[in-house]
């Protein structure tokens, strides 16, 4: 069961990696932080590869087909629950194409197939190897910190639904 707690994390630190590099390359400012209030990291990716790891054994086009559906399903998922709880939209597809909504669009679910294909069969087994490694008490430490972060960030969105404070509020951003 840690095991999969890793997972959760190691991928989510790898979308704010992800994130925090395509808003360099875009200088795209509203797009710094799609984060909790202290942590690096961005859960929507994690939960994202959590379903693309639930997926059976198939070869890199199945991967890239159902894994970006996978991820396409928890990202507009994600979308409306940050919305519906927390008052707030984390980020806005409606100027692109073949969008849902504003939550889900066909390039990015076509570039969440590539990378849930790039990441299943050249990341995951690192990331497995790491996870193994680890004490499993250190799990139970990380989810304290993590689940105190979460909090914290619901607390301060739903009382001022402000991404932009929520951002500049974040110590770790670069």
């Amino acid at each position: 069961m840690t095991q999969w707690l890793w997972y959760f994390w190691i991928y989510s630190f790898l979308g704010w990696v992800l994130e925090t590099a395509f808003a360099l390359v875009t200088r795209a400012e509203e797009k710094r932080r799609r984060c909790l209030l202290l942590l690096p990291l961005c859960p929507v990716y994690g939960l994202g590869m959590l379903a693309v790891l639930a997926l059976p054994p198939m070869d890199w086009t199945g991967i890239a087909v159902f894994g970006g559906l996978a991820a396409t399903a928890v990202e507009y998922g994600w979308h409306w629950a940050c919305e519906a709880v927390l008052g707030v939209r984390f980020w806005d597809y409606s100027h692109l194409p073949g969008n849902l909504g504003g939550r889900v669009c066909l390039p990015f679910s076509l570039a969440w197939g590539v990378l849930a294909a790039v990441a299943v069969t050249a990341v995951q087994p690192a990331a497995a190897a790491f996870a193994a490694a680890l004490p499993a008490k250190a799990a139970y430490v990380c989810l304290l910190v993590f689940s105190a972060d979460a909090m914290c960030t619901v607390r301060f969105l739903r009382a001022t639904g402000d991404l932009k404070a929520l951002r500049e509020a974040a110590p770790l951003l670069p």
